[in-house]
Formats: structure tokens, sequence, C-alpha cells
């Protein structure tokens, strides 16, 4: 279709008002599209960045207590050594072995 004016392209043979009103949508949907999808992505990538951000602290928290309860159970096992080694050499107990043997 050939136009002779910039106001006929315009009128688009009597339908201008449909074809322009068509664009118009389109153009108005493309563009919320365009928005919402990158809002749910920056929205998508907060919620990803948090888990992570929990899943570090969690990850912490776990190893942080394993050095703890690891610590604990040495500090036990020194302790019951030491506590072992106090226990045979007190005075009762020299006598005690003497009286046995």
């Amino acid at each position: 279709m050939q136009f002779n004016s910039f106001s006929d392209f315009i009128n688009m043979g009597s339908y201008g008002f449909y074809v322009w009103l068509s664009y118009g949508a389109a153009a108005v949907i493309l563009t919320f599209l365009l928005i919402k999808s990158k809002s749910g992505h920056l929205h998508t990538m907060k919620q990803i960045a948090k888990r992570k951000h929990r899943e570090d602290k969690l990850r912490e928290a776990r190893e942080l207590r394993k050095k703890q309860s690891h610590n604990k159970a040495e500090t036990s096992t020194e302790q019951s050594s030491t506590q072992t080694s106090t226990v045979t050499s007190t005075p009762t107990n020299k006598a005690l072995n003497e009286v046995t043997e």
C-alpha cells in the first residue's frame, strides 16, 4: 500500500485508529512485560543472595559447634587423664598400694 502524504499514512485508509491502537497496546504490554521481568529477576537474585547468606551463616555455626565439641572432647580427655594420674599419686593410694602388695 502506498501513501500520498503523511496524513494518509496516519489515517491508514480510515483504519488508522485500530492500527495505531494495536501498535500502542502492543508497545505498552511489551514495556510492562520488560519491567515486570526485570523486577522479578532482581527479586529472585535478592532471594538467592539471602538464602546463600543464611546457608553460609548456618555452615559457619555448624563448623564452630563442631570445633567446640571437638575441643570439649579433647579437654575432657585431658582432664580425665590428669585426674587419673593425680589419683594414683595421692598418699592414700600409695598406702593402699603398699598394703595390697
